[in-house]
């Protein structure tokens, strides 16, 4: 039975509930009727160089809470031996997403979960530079902006920290 508060909610074509607030490069929720950052879609199925390069993209232009969506895809529909670097890349993306909304305890532990990931999957798979992914400067770079952050105590611009996944650092 169906109250009617449930009738009122934002659904999909398939009847799930979705949220269809339009969202800032952040994610974060803008009220009904305002402009907002185009969503990602779910469920894309890329190749992994596309997927870097959709990611790397959306994450020059400030918007780590689309390309986590983007790795979330990845690590959803990708081989199962590649999970566990898709989950770490989304850890990261989300933790810059934490760090520019001021979430600095948040921010700073998926940062560091994220560049453990990355390491341990390049450490057991024997890849350094899988599909060009530099992961010892992700991992450098996780590690510093987490020490920023909780050194500041205050918001990034995610833009301005924005890595670059194919080396040469933020």
């Amino acid at each position: 039975m169906s109250s009617a508060s449930d009738d009122r909610r934002d659904r999909d074509a398939e009847g799930r509930a979705r949220n269809a607030r339009p969202r800032d490069g952040l994610g974060r929720p803008l009220p009904y009727g305002t402009d907002g950052v185009e969503r990602q879609p779910e469920g894309v199925v890329r190749a992994p160089e596309d997927t870097v390069t959709e990611a790397q993209a959306l994450l020059a232009a400030g918007k780590p809470f689309h390309a986590h969506e983007v790795f979330e895809d990845a690590w959803k529909s990708g081989p199962d031996e590649e999970r566990a670097l898709w989950r770490g890349l989304a850890q990261l993306a989300v933790g810059l997403t934490h760090a520019g909304r001021g979430n600095v305890t948040g921010g700073a532990r998926l940062l560091r979960r994220g560049a453990g990931a990355v390491e341990e999957w390049g450490a057991k798979a024997g890849r350094s530079r899988p599909y060009g992914l530099e992961l010892a400067q992700l991992a450098t770079w996780a590690r510093e902006l987490a020490a920023t952050v909780e050194k500041d105590g205050a918001a990034v611009d995610a833009e301005v920290w924005a890595p670059r996944l194919r080396g040469g650092g933020a």
